[in-house]
């Protein structure tokens, strides 16, 4: 079934909802904060998109339109039952059903070959060690929330997902590096090279 809203940024716009009812700055800062713009692309201009989408398939809707001080009114949304039966339905889709993903990594090792074994060994390092940085970031990032006591740990387990994505990852390229310099991986000539 075509869902009517599929953008994943309503997923997470609906997420945020189930805790309160908020404007979209609140839910741009609410990402942010929590290190969800790494899994959702939030832009301001995609968040109020999606938030309109949102509010036109009924599944949203304005609670209240409030001003403070002298910033701008802002609208406060909150879920429509039909909003949050849909959010359950995604949801649990999304769960059960693997899905395609076509990641650019996966797409560029496919042609690792083009580098050569040093360029190759490079590229692949300096990936580990991005990588490394990142897993820093998020172990970093995901611990300072969880000893705020702000938000539960169910609201922030994808952290811990993507913490076992990448440890996954850095393992992987750490094995291929020691096998392209352990001659383990065979490189064949190229025939287009000149």
């Amino acid at each position: 079934m075509k869902r009517t809203v599929s953008n994943p940024l309503g997923l997470a716009v609906l997420g945020l909802l189930v805790e309160a009812p908020m404007h979209p700055h609140a839910m741009a800062a609410a990402l942010r904060d929590r290190g969800m713009d790494r899994v959702f692309k939030v832009t301001t201009g995609s968040l109020y998109d999606v938030v309109r989408a949102l509010e036109r398939a009924g599944w949203i809707e304005a609670r209240e339109t409030v001003r403070v001080g002298a910033r701008p009114e802002r609208t406060i949304y909150q879920h429509t039952a039909q909003g949050y039966r849909e959010f359950v339905r995604w949801v649990d889709e999304l769960v059960r059903v693997p899905a395609a993903e076509y990641p650019k990594f996966l797409s560029a090792v496919t042609y690792v070959g083009v580098l050569g074994p040093d360029g190759a060994t490079e590229a692949l390092r300096e990936r580990a060690d991005r990588v490394r940085a990142l897993l820093d970031e998020i172990r970093t990032g995901h611990r300072a929330v969880l000893e705020s006591g702000q938000v539960p740990r169910l609201f922030v387990v994808e952290a811990e997902y993507a913490v076992r994505m990448y440890e996954a990852e850095l393992g992987w390229l750490e094995e291929i590096v020691d096998d392209i310099e352990a001659g383990r991986l065979a490189w064949p000539e190229s025939e287009g090279e000149n």
